[in-house]
């Protein structure tokens, strides 16, 4: 594939296609938005920024959307009847990427969904972890593309990289509130918060959390690590609703959506999601 489509040019999108535009491949981008549009022009100056949502499948190989959920990348699938291949890179819900990959099929299209992590941080070095759900040949064709923005592994069929994102991120909240609430009662037994992490992260209960979120964003007050507290509630949800059309019970991960609920409700949607561990301080005081 030489020449693709890119809808979402957001803090993750931009230099999504940055690493595209590097590895030689020309990029027909967009974006609802026409401030983003003109902040992404002037930060990609090698990809071709076009009016509609439409224009991105102008002879296009595959048509990529990086978007917030499930209805954005439904209403923009909508405007994309000249793309063969659509490659749903968003966090969105697995049920429904099935049910739009069915429906893309009865015209002899094919959805690829196709979620990344590894926040803005492994979208700008090119290190995202991307789990790709999707028919094998489409898959391998897509290879190179996916590999320049990081590591794809393909993890079954359409809708699994999707459900592997949204257990993903279940997994890091799960990790985060707890190894926050750790840090917090060891700091108040009178243990160094730095010494702790150091001594944890060569132990049992290291986590991405101990090892990346809490001592360069949690530690140090800037609590930038680029992944709106919205969007990972989103993603929770999608799991625990995942997690409720199987027999599986989920107890733990109930009881950890529920308390990032709290959090979304005190912060708001547009705090970084490493500020839990500042509410989490704010609520023990």
């Amino acid at each position: 594939m030489t020449t693709v489509g890119f809808v979402g040019l957001g803090h993750m999108g931009t230099p999504m296609v940055s690493r595209l535009v590097d590895a030689g491949i020309a990029v027909r981008a967009y974006d609802a938005s026409p401030e983003a549009r003109a902040a992404f022009a002037a930060a990609v100056p090698g990809a071709t920024v076009v009016d509609t949502a439409a224009d991105t499948a102008t002879g296009a190989d595959a048509v990529l959307l990086c978007l917030p959920n499930s209805d954005a990348v439904e209403a923009v699938v909508a405007e994309l009847e000249a793309a063969r291949v659509v490659v749903d890179m968003s966090s969105s819900e697995p049920l429904r990427t099935r049910a739009l990959a069915a429906q893309l099929a009865e015209n002899g299209r094919v959805l690829v969904d196709a979620p990344v992590s590894g926040g803005v941080s492994g979208a700008r070095a090119g290190t995202l972890a991307v789990m790709v759900g999707g028919p094998d040949d489409v898959v391998a064709d897509l290879g190179p593309v996916l590999a320049t923005m990081g590591r794809p592994r393909h993890v079954g069929p359409v809708g699994a990289g999707h459900a592997l994102k949204a257990l993903n991120n279940l997994m890091s909240a799960a990790h985060l509130v707890a190894s926050s609430e750790a840090v917090l009662v060891g700091e108040e037994f009178g243990l160094d918060p730095a010494v702790m992490l150091e001594v944890v992260n060569g132990s049992s209960g290291r986590s991405g959390s101990t090892e990346n979120k809490w001592p360069n964003h949690i530690l140090p007050g800037t609590y930038g690590a680029g992944f709106g507290l919205g969007l990972m509630v989103k993603d929770i949800h999608i799991a625990l609703d995942l997690a409720a059309s199987t027999s599986v019970p989920t107890r733990h991960s109930a009881a950890t959506v529920a308390l990032w609920d709290e959090a979304l409700a005190a912060l708001g949607p547009a705090a970084d999601h490493t500020e839990i561990a500042r509410w989490l301080r704010e609520e023990s005081s």
